[in-house]
């Protein structure tokens, strides 16, 4: 069990990237940017769990079309500040055969876990796989070159960050902010 004066100390000391409000404005961008290209699709919705959840529950009230809603959770992280295999806790559920799916996760680090799902999907007969991330890490160690969100709310620093679903040891993904570990 982690110790919580240290979790409290990591808030404490951190650097805020993101206010809540910077964070709400970008949500609402990107609501604005999929109703104008889903909106016709009939897209099955996949919120990626555990981090996806408070991106995907802020996104999902500003869609303004009919949409099928279903979850998955794939991590490499387990509680832990580094990623290792992809571990399938729940594959999705919804039939999505010949439909255009939406991926909603909260960030786009390295990509494996993304890549992982976008390529199940596929496989699973998705019509089209369109991908929506909180945030979009800026450095070059993306697992494949071409992995791109189609929708992004705001780019970030190469730092261990946490807030709005992202957590740190499991931790302040409920924090009202983007924030980074000082000194990660």
């Amino acid at each position: 069990m982690p110790d919580l004066a240290h979790i409290r100390q990591v808030m404490a000391e951190a650097d805020c990237l993101y206010s809540n409000a910077q964070i709400e404005a970008a949500i609402s961008r990107v609501a604005e940017d999929i109703n104008t290209n889903l909106a016709e699709r009939n897209p099955v919705v996949f919120c990626v769990m555990n981090g996806g959840l408070i991106f995907a529950g802020k996104l999902l009230t500003q869609l303004d079309f009919p949409l099928e809603l279903s979850y998955l959770h794939a991590t490499r992280y387990r509680n832990e500040t580094s990623g290792g295999e992809l571990f399938w806790k729940a594959k999705p559920e919804v039939s999505f055969m010949d439909r255009d799916v939406l991926i909603i996760d909260d960030i786009l680090d390295e990509g494996h876990t993304l890549a992982a799902i976008v390529d199940f999907c596929r496989h699973a007969g998705a019509r089209e796989v369109h991908t929506a991330v909180l945030i979009d890490k800026v450095h070059d160690r993306k697992a494949r070159p071409d992995l791109k969100a189609d929708y992004v709310g705001l780019p970030c620093e190469d730092r261990y960050i946490f807030g709005y679903g992202m957590d740190y040891k499991g931790y302040w993904r409920n924090a009202a902010g983007i924030f980074a570990v000082k000194g990660l």
